[in-house]
């Protein structure tokens, strides 16, 4: 089966003279709580035709995320891949784009050292402090094989860890909207006040915090 997405990088591939094209994806980037998470992932060219059917997370149902989430982690297929958190607490510290840059960052860490490599970084901008050749690509998770990759196993994976926070922080109601500003999200901070793991300078946060909140 023709992927358009997989052709996209065989011809980036050919444009930047590399042998190891690394995509770069995040999620996470707008609800008001849990960490930003971003994925670096390389797809070795002897296995791109097993992953035909990877896309943008965001047009995947979560089952079909989740059946190609295990395919690209499983043991032995050859895929290296890297993830990257940054908390809410650097969210608040630093400013989500720069919290975004960080994850990235962390999550191409295993790549620092690899030969003749170049990264793909779904987006406007490259990733400021990573020591990498590096290409921002508008709606590359849309286009490159390499980038929707990396955005389902981010976006997999920081589901899973909102999960996590359901059980921790019950009430909330992490599980269902991820941190979303939906409106059961939103009527909960009303109701619970914000938690640890809410991005307290986020509007609809901040508005609820008393003024000698010492987290700012």
């Amino acid at each position: 089966m023709f992927s358009p997405l997989l052709e996209f990088d065989k011809q980036q591939a050919i444009r930047y003279e590399t042998n190891f094209l690394i995509g770069i994806d995040e999620a996470g980037r707008g609800p008001l709580a849990g960490p930003v998470v971003a994925c670096a992932c390389f797809i070795p060219p002897a296995v791109v035709q097993h992953f035909n059917d990877v896309n943008d997370s965001k047009k995947l149902t979560e089952t079909k995320r989740e059946e190609i989430f295990k395919r690209l982690t499983s043991p032995g297929n050859g895929i290296i891949y890297g993830v990257g958190f940054a908390t809410a607490l650097e969210i608040d510290r630093l400013n989500i784009l720069q919290a975004t840059f960080l994850a990235m960052r962390r999550a191409a860490q295993k790549f620092l050292h690899m030969p003749d490599s170049c990264v793909l970084i779904d987006g406007p901008y490259p990733a400021q402090g990573l020591q990498m050749s590096q290409h921002p690509v508008i709606d590359g998770d849309a286009k490159s094989l390499a980038i929707a990759a990396a955005s389902i196993i981010a976006k997999v994976t920081r589901d899973r860890y909102m999960g996590i926070l359901e059980k921790l922080y019950p009430g909330y109601g992490f599980g269902g909207h991820k941190g979303y500003g939906t409106a059961k999200h939103l009527q909960a901070l009303r109701e619970l006040g914000p938690c640890r793991e809410h991005r307290r300078t986020f509007g609809p946060v901040r508005k609820l915090l008393p003024p000698e909140d010492s987290l700012l």
